[in-house]
């Protein structure tokens, strides 16, 4: 199976492009913060390289730009090619199946009139998109939950998953 889901930010506004057989296409890159702190008790992130292609291409630079939040669903690719030095070098993507708006155009519009922080900063730690309680106002909203009338709350044991 391969399968990638992220959610980052983009580095920089994504270009769209054409192939010599004019298929639309875009290379962009996202910074996807870890889970963990370092030493220091700052925030790393990776920065992973997206291509998405046709309609998916087209979308996602009309209504994206850099700093805007982004949820990428997708498979992992690797391939080379040769430098003009005539050296190898050796790339992994990820190729976009499927890709989500985490943020509202209002925010995504706050986000790029405001240069790089919004009015309601994200907060450093991250929350689980299932922590629909404790979840930020600009993180994912849930309007209608469907488990608000599910009942008592589900615990499951550590060593049930052994």
């Amino acid at each position: 199976m391969n399968r990638v889901m992220l959610i980052g930010r983009f580095t920089a506004k994504p270009e769209l492009r054409y192939t010599p057989s004019n298929v639309p296409f875009t290379r962009f890159s996202i910074a996807v913060n870890r889970a963990f702190s370092n030493q220091d008790g700052q925030r790393e992130a990776d920065f992973i390289n997206i291509v998405a292609w046709r309609k998916q291409a087209e979308t996602i630079c009309n209504y994206f730009d850099k700093g805007n939040q982004i949820a990428i669903e997708g498979r992992l690719q690797t391939g080379s090619y040769d430098d003009k030095d005539g050296n190898k070098r050796y790339t992994t993507d990820v190729v976009l199946d499927q890709f989500h708006f985490i943020e509202s155009k209002a925010q995504r519009a706050a986000y790029n009139a405001g240069g790089d922080s919004y009015s309601n900063p994200v907060p450093t730690e991250p929350v689980s998109p299932y922590d629909y309680q404790n979840a930020p106002v600009n993180d994912v909203s849930v309007e209608n939950d469907p488990f608000a009338d599910f009942g008592d709350s589900v615990s499951i044991d550590d060593d049930f998953l052994d």
